[in-house]
């Protein structure tokens, strides 16, 4: 198989994994990445032609809108180690933006909160009367 054959059977793999939802979840891109490595092509180029396939075709990868999600939580986290509900509220606008509706608010605001809990940037800035997260959690079917 020429390395042309290669290119195009790659992107072919990506665009037949994104075609419905234009979204390439972690499963869609392990099978991606091992294909890849199947047809003789290592990880670390696999990984930057997928990020390029992916970016010429419009396609929103997962794992990207997590490690925004981790570094948004991170940085908001890194002023005083919590997160209040208007940083929350925040980066759940700017993933939204990010994830194109791709996703619907309710999956959105898990993933968020999923990255934060395991990162372990949960604690978070109480109101007087309430809990935001712990309710949101709650919402969410998370607690």
């Amino acid at each position: 198989m020429s390395i042309d054959d290669i290119k195009k059977r790659f992107v072919n793999e990506i665009k037949l994994r994104a075609y419905d939802d234009k979204y390439i979840d972690k499963g869609e891109e392990r099978e991606i990445l091992q294909i890849a490595i199947q047809l003789g092509v290592s990880i670390e180029s696999a990984r930057s032609a997928l990020v390029q396939v992916c970016d010429e075709h419009s396609y929103i990868m997962e794992t990207v809108i997590i490690k925004q999600i981790k570094d948004q939580v991170e940085t908001a986290a890194g002023n005083d180690g919590m997160v209040d509900q208007k940083e929350f509220d925040l980066i759940f606008g700017n993933i939204k933006k990010a994830i194109q509706g791709k996703k619907n608010d309710r999956e959105v605001k898990k993933m968020i909160v999923t990255v934060m809990e395991e990162t372990g940037n949960n604690k978070i800035k109480k109101g007087w009367f309430s809990n935001w997260y712990a309710t949101l959690k709650s919402d969410l079917g998370m607690s």
